[in-house]
């Protein structure tokens, strides 16, 4: 392109970008500056002895299309604050250093583009999509404060009467080489990240991620160094992360999940060091955890939805420190009716933290809850387990019954002493004796074979007979599931 052929700004800029000077047009009267003009610079890259190229430019309304399409742009390009008319096109391009900051655009369609440094996107607005699918960033990318696509028109109606771009950021299966920051970021419409691998940490602090009624995060499978940070975040729509690999923390503290009717969090299959939902606001949809995988998990019995599902889900640490009534509560909410898995794991943390008590207590639940599954005659058995020894966990409950029913038996023979079978060989009756040896079976103190009791006196001890069996049987059934947990 000959100079001749530039306007003022298109001049300024070419001949300040040999040695990488900076130009501003953002208070000129004529901030135009053609696509092809920059395109030119950027594939030519004319230089200067002893300077270093490099475009920089700021306040500038871009007019037509700027396609780098496979190019290979050897400089760094910092375009700040400018305006772009039509696409801005890097798709399969490579590049050193690339900074749009503050710039608007209806459309970035960047998939597979290559950036040996840094990508900056901060306080950028795009219209339409940033497709950054493939891409390879070898340093950070940055997208804090940046709002992406447009929110659906209301007609008086209140319905849509526009479209949104069902993908306003595509990052799928895309390379990050440091971090990934995104504190601030609005997104109207879906969010993909799908098989994204950042090295680094992901920050999504305060990031506005608005798509009601569908997916506001898609992120299976994502792949992160250290932490994903997204403190604060208001996601409407579902937010996805199955199979996702988090090593550090998955931080939702203080975030607003929100999608009524459907899923509201479905992280199934995920790895994390620490999952926090620290003082969140209560999810409104449902809760998908099944199969993942925790070192700590911070979730607050009133922080659950009235829907979860658990069953899989495994967890060493179980914060902040609550009764064992307000955990039990959250596992009938699960949609996939008696968990026993769950009330497992929930008793495996509570002994973890050495409170035994409240590990009894959850135990003593997940038998109650199997019992409603059982036929009559098994919940009738179960009722009897718990009322006498508490399915093992109240083992004490074992010894008042037999205190009290040896207490009944000897008032009563005590009163009425029956009458003896062989009066010349019986011994001298002994109530207390008579009831201990029709209570237990495997005591036998000589009682019981020599004298006979009659009417109602008769029934009494049958009632004492089978009530020591009933007992013994269920203390040794306590004892023997106590030694097995232990």
């Amino acid at each position: 392109m000959e100079i001749n052929e530039l306007t003022e700004p298109e001049r300024r800029v070419w001949e300040a970008f040999p040695r990488g000077g900076t130009v501003d047009l953002s208070a000129s009267d004529d901030r135009s500056v053609r696509a092809r003009v920059l395109r030119s610079l950027l594939l030519s890259s004319p230089e200067q002895n002893g300077e270093i190229p490099a475009l920089r430019l700021r306040g500038a309304l871009v007019t037509g299309e700027l396609n780098v399409h496979s190019g290979v742009v050897s400089c760094p390009v910092s375009l700040r604050d400018c305006e772009f008319e039509e696409t801005v096109v890097l798709y399969g391009a490579e590049f050193r250093q690339l900074s749009l900051n503050g710039c608007r655009m209806p459309w970035l369609w960047a998939t597979t583009v290559r950036v040996d440094g840094a990508l900056r996107l901060n306080d950028c607005r795009v219209e339409g999509a940033v497709a950054l699918a493939g891409a390879r960033i070898a340093g950070a990318l940055f997208l804090d404060r940046a709002v992406l696509g447009t929110p659906e028109a209301e007609g008086e109606d209140g319905a849509g009467s526009a479209e949104r771009t069902e993908d306003p950021l595509k990052l799928d299966h895309a390379t990050v080489g440091e971090d990934l920051r995104a504190a601030r970021l609005t997104v109207h419409g879906r969010t993909r990240l799908d098989g994204l691998t950042v090295t680094g940490l992901v920050r999504l602090d305060d990031a506005r991620l608005l798509c009601p009624g569908g997916t506001a995060l898609q992120a299976e499978t994502l792949s992160v160094g250290t932490d994903v940070h997204a403190m604060r975040l208001r996601a409407e729509g579902r937010v996805n992360l199955r199979g996702a690999t988090v090593p550090g923390q998955l931080n939702f503290a203080y975030a607003q999940l929100s999608n009524p009717g459907g899923a509201a969090l479905r992280a199934s299959s995920c790895s994390a060091g620490e999952f926090w939902l620290r003082e969140a606001s209560p999810v409104e949809g449902t809760v998908n955890l099944r199969r993942s995988r925790f070192e700590l998990l911070h979730v607050s019995p009133e922080v659950w939805p009235a829907s979860v599902r658990l069953d899989g889900l495994t967890y060493t640490t179980l914060m902040p420190a609550r009764p064992a009534s307000e955990r039990l509560e959250v596992l009938t909410r699960d949609g996939d009716g008696y968990v026993p898995f769950a009330y497992e794991q929930l008793t495996a943390a509570y002994r973890h933290i050495g409170d035994d008590a409240a590990a009894r207590t959850v135990q003593l639940a997940k038998e109650r809850r199997y019992r409603t599954t059982l036929s009559l005659p098994g919940r009738l058995w179960g009722y009897l387990q718990e009322v006498t020894v508490g399915y093992g966990f109240r083992p004490m409950r074992a010894a008042g019954w037999l205190a009290g029913l040896l207490l009944l038996g000897a008032l009563a023979y005590g009163l009425h002493p029956p009458r003896p079978l062989k009066a010349e060989e019986a011994p001298d009756f002994n109530a207390f004796a008579y009831a201990l040896d029709l209570l237990l079976p495997i005591i036998d103190f000589g009682q019981e074979k020599a004298y006979a009791p009659q009417g109602w006196y008769q029934w009494l001890a049958y009632l004492l007979i089978v009530a020591g069996w009933v007992l013994a049987t269920t203390f040794v059934t306590g004892v023997n599931r106590a030694v097995t947990r232990n």
